[in-house]
């Protein structure tokens, strides 16, 4: 009898913990849509566009502020990451079909894991030619607790983050998402 208390009160204290880093009306939330970004956790769906700056491998600077009132694609992803080098061809795609309408792809390397080879090689043999930016964890923290490779979310031209992705999706589902919001 003594146990079941014990137990229950550290259910309880599970649940709070989870619990912490949302707003209490955060509940409620669905994941379809953008809800308002005051009460939505960082990578969260209706979480808005990270304040960032970063250079690309080019040297090019690439800014949050750079890229408002577009249609973003963030691709976070290494070159050891299979289901990475098989997504990628797929954005570089959908950025030459939508480019023009306001459509931008940024890919953030993580560096979890030591390359495989190196990035712009990588680059090259699967034909990515959108920025692609060498990402510290503290960068890739400001858009998402990164839980897997691939990672993709796709942000509106007002910055709320529409659609995210852990791990591999066919490219056509991320068009669905993104032609609506061009």
């Amino acid at each position: 009898m003594i146990l079941k208390p014990r137990l229950f009160c550290a259910i309880m204290l599970l649940g709070l913990v989870g619990c912490s880093n949302r707003h209490p009306m955060s509940s409620d939330q669905h994941s379809e849509g953008p809800t308002s970004s005051s009460s939505v956790a960082v990578g969260e769906l209706g979480s808005q566009l990270p304040p960032f700056q970063a250079t690309d491998f080019e040297g090019k600077e690439i800014s949050s502020s750079s890229l408002l009132g577009k249609v973003v694609l963030v691709d976070i992803w290494a070159t050891w990451c299979q289901p990475c080098r098989k997504e990628m061809p797929g954005y570089q795609k959908l950025l030459d079909r939508y480019g023009s309408r306001g459509f931008v792809v940024i890919g953030l390397k993580s560096n979890m894991m030591r390359d495989t080879e190196e990035p712009m090689q990588f680059a090259r043999e699967v034909g990515i030619h959108y920025p692609l930016v060498n990402a510290s964890g503290e960068l890739i923290g400001k858009f998402c607790k990164l839980e897997g490779l691939p990672t993709t979310m796709v942000y509106d031209r007002q910055g709320s983050l529409r659609k995210k992705v852990i791990g591999f999706d066919y490219v056509e589902n991320f068009e669905s998402a993104i032609k609506p919001l061009l």
